[in-house]
């Protein structure tokens, strides 16, 4: 839990009692919940539009969105699922993945599927859908550019990119330049070191991670050639809604922020996938939930290789 925004050490563990659940909620009593990027700007504060919610503190004390558990309890109008059903979701609404149990609304779980273990099916509900989207329409030939690639949806995105036929660049920092050749990218980029805005022109460009000008950007990009961003700095962002939209446009290049669309129809696609093989799930780590700062910290840093994982319940 925590209070206030601030460093992995601003929070704590207690003892609390066990929500109940709402109309239209389910109680899951949690086994894994994966560690997002998203769990980290919360914590912080920042980007500022992690503190929509709640400005000076914030709105919800308990972290974790990824969740993978068992039906506990319904609440009234729930049809769905049942005390003992196993189901996985994206809880970003109330969040709560980081504790014994969470409430989440039934619109946002969906059966678990059997060939997947819980750590695994936790870690496909936020990044796959980001991964899912951000690669959709991409055709055999085309070159694309993954900012971000070595993290949990980078490595997503560069199997889905990789198995539509494109040619894929991955960009992260030098400690995952082998990890993203593993994951399936045709060439890697220390951004560190190399400036991949100079490189290219690529068709597609999904910055998982976005810090740069709108200008560098459309540099990147071939004409007819599209840049979605999904997370990065606040200044970024809206200069690629406003300057991006506008400078894409006099150039023939389409520069935008990708709004993902939540739920199981966006994630479960993927499962599918994996559960067949054709996607490898990349767990980095996995942390009980004394670990959850830890935990954090590795995948804030960018430190952690495809998803980091807390085992609520270690072995289901």
């Amino acid at each position: 839990m925590y209070d206030r925004y601030g460093p992995p050490d601003v929070l704590r563990v207690e003892q609390v009692p066990v929500p109940s659940p709402e109309r239209d909620q389910v109680l899951v009593e949690v086994v894994a919940t994966s560690v997002n990027l998203s769990d980290w700007e919360c914590l912080r504060g920042t980007p500022l539009y992690a503190r929509l919610g709640g400005p000076r503190r914030p709105a919800r004390r308990v972290l974790g969105s990824d969740i993978a558990g068992r039906v506990e309890a319904v609440g009234a109008g729930v049809t769905r699922f049942r005390p003992g059903d196993e189901v996985y979701g994206d809880n970003l609404a109330l969040m709560g993945g980081f504790a014994e149990y969470a409430v989440a609304a039934e619109s946002a779980l969906a059966p678990k599927p059997d060939g997947l273990t819980f750590a695994q099916a936790a870690t496909l509900p936020q990044s796959g859908a980001i991964a899912l989207q951000g690669t959709a329409g991409g055709r055999p030939g085309q070159r694309m550019l993954i900012n971000g690639a070595g993290g949990g949806t980078g490595a997503f995105a560069v199997q889905l990119a990789e198995r539509a036929g494109l040619h894929v660049t991955g960009v992260d920092n030098a400690g995952k330049l082998a990890f993203m050749r593993t994951a399936g990218a045709d060439e890697v980029i220390d951004y560190r070191s190399s400036d991949f805005t100079r490189g290219g022109p690529y068709d597609r460009i999904l910055d998982l991670v976005a810090h740069r000008s709108v200008f560098a950007y459309r540099r990147a990009l071939a004409r007819g050639g599209r840049y979605q961003c999904v997370g990065g700095s606040t200044r970024a962002l809206l200069r690629v809604l406003t300057i991006g939209a506008v400078a894409g446009r006099v150039t023939g290049r389409r520069l935008g922020v990708l709004v993902v669309k939540q739920g199981p129809a966006h994630f479960q696609p993927l499962a599918d996938q994996c559960v067949r093989g054709d996607v490898r799930i990349h767990i980095d780590r996995t942390f009980d939930l004394d670990g959850v700062p830890e935990a954090l910290a590795r995948v804030g840093t960018g430190l952690a290789l495809g998803k980091v994982v807390v085992e609520v319940r270690p072995g289901g």
